[in-house]
This record gives structure tokens, sequence and C-alpha cells, in this order.
């Protein structure tokens, strides 16, 4: 079996989600009777394909460092930091590794040629799920960092797909939200109220197709699949989607 290293803790809620998640759809996966529930309902019991669980080392990094960094631009330490986690789980005997969240992902490129074990982006696995979709114009939210980074454009304009991101008024105040309520395990009625009048706002005004939670934490906010016709990308369920095929390859 192989072993899945994640980068977690950027932020908690996310990263215990992130867990649940691969659990539960490796599950789905290896588990099953190979009956149909309402058939042979007299027959004896189907007998059950159990192959246990996926091994998952979780490192939980502090995010503060994180955050501070990036509000200097100092990339560089984010890198060195984010390399130095990468190689504590590259010696724990990983095979691959994520990051449960979208802002490192600004330094992915870096990342990736200078860590010891294979990585999985949550950027590319969302492209390619938008691209299943036949959107050509999405939204993101994210953090500001996120949300006025080029990563996610770059990566999605390979697919000929392209990203909206919200007016500079609009992106204060998802940022805001993120950082001073989602990060710390607050979910309110009227933060997603708001968030979802900018989703209105911006089909209205932008013309998107889709929208990509591009924060771990916004899933946990905005449960449902879609709003008022626009459907969420909810970039940790198909983050997992890729960890999971991975781990059963």
């Amino acid at each position: 079996m192989k072993t899945v290293g994640i980068i977690g803790g950027v932020g908690p809620e996310s990263t215990i989600e992130y867990y649940r998640l691969i659990i539960a759809a490796y599950r789905e996966r290896q588990t099953g009777t190979g009956v149909p529930p309402d058939d042979h309902a007299h027959d004896a019991p189907a007998k059950q394909t159990d192959r246990g669980y996926p091994s998952i080392i979780i490192n939980s990094v502090d995010v503060n460092h994180l955050l501070a960094w990036m509000k200097v631009g100092d990339l560089a330490s984010v890198t060195d930091y984010l390399v130095t986690e990468l190689e504590r789980l590259a010696r724990a005997g990983v095979d691959f590794g994520v990051i449960a969240a979208n802002t490192p992902h600004i330094v992915f490129d870096e990342l990736q040629k200078r860590s010891p074990i294979p990585l999985l982006s949550i950027v590319e696995a969302t492209r390619d799920e938008a691209r299943s979709r036949g959107l050509k114009r999405v939204g993101l939210f994210g953090t500001r960092f996120t949300m006025q980074a080029e990563f996610y454009p770059e990566v999605f304009s390979r697919a000929g797909i392209q990203i909206i991101v919200p007016n500079d008024e609009e992106q204060s105040y998802i940022h805001e939200k993120y950082l001073g309520e989602l990060l710390k395990d607050i979910f309110s009625p009227e933060t997603r109220e708001g968030l979802l009048a900018i989703v209105d706002r911006m089909k209205e005004r932008d013309e998107i197709g889709g929208l990509i939670l591009g924060g771990t934490e916004l899933p946990l906010i905005l449960r449902d699949a879609e709003h008022n016709g626009v459907p969420f990308l909810d970039t940790t369920k198909i983050h997992v989607e890729r960890i999971v095929a991975e781990l059963l390859s």
C-alpha cells in the first residue's frame, strides 16, 4: 500500500476534513458486497471485501508562520519552510505528498523542484475537473494571496479556461472573513449569505459558469454543490479524489 504525506494545519479544520474524506473515499472504493442491497434479500449475507484503511501521515505546520511571510511577500521563506516539512514527511517514508491548502500552492512549482517526494497539486486536479465539466469562465474565491496570484490563471489557461476574480471590495470581504472567521472555525449564517451575494453578482456581472472554492475552509461554509445555477468546485473533495486514486494505483 502507498502512503500519502499531508502538509496540514493550514488550517486545522480543513485538515480534519481531508482526513475524514480520504478515509471515506478509500473505504467506498475498497469495501463492498458486490450485491445491490435489495437483491437476494433471502439469500445468505453477501461476503464483504474489506481491505482496511489508507496509510496517511499528517505533518501539521504552523499557519501563522506562513501567513506572516505571505503578508510581506517573503515567498522564499514560505518555500524553505515547506521544503523542510516535506523532507520530514519523506523521512517518515511516504510515497507522495500533498498540501492540504490552496494558498501555499503559490510556490508549488518551486516546491516540486526541491521536494524529495512527488507532489499532487490541488490546482491541477481542480483544472482537470473544470475541463471535464466543460467550463470556460470560472470565478475564484480564496484568500487575497490566492485571488491575486497567478498560479490559478496560469494552470487553468493551459486548458483554455479563464479565471475571474471578485472586485477589490469583494476580495477584501472574502479575505477578512477567511482569516478572521473561517480559519478560526467560525462559520456564521451572515458570512455565508455575504459570500453567496458575491456569487450572484459575479454570475450577473462576469458571466461565470462555475466557482472555485479556492480555500479548503470555504467548502465548510458553502456546502451545497451549486448556487443559483453556478456549480461549486470543491477543491478539497477534488484533491481527495486524486489522492485516493494515487493511493490505489
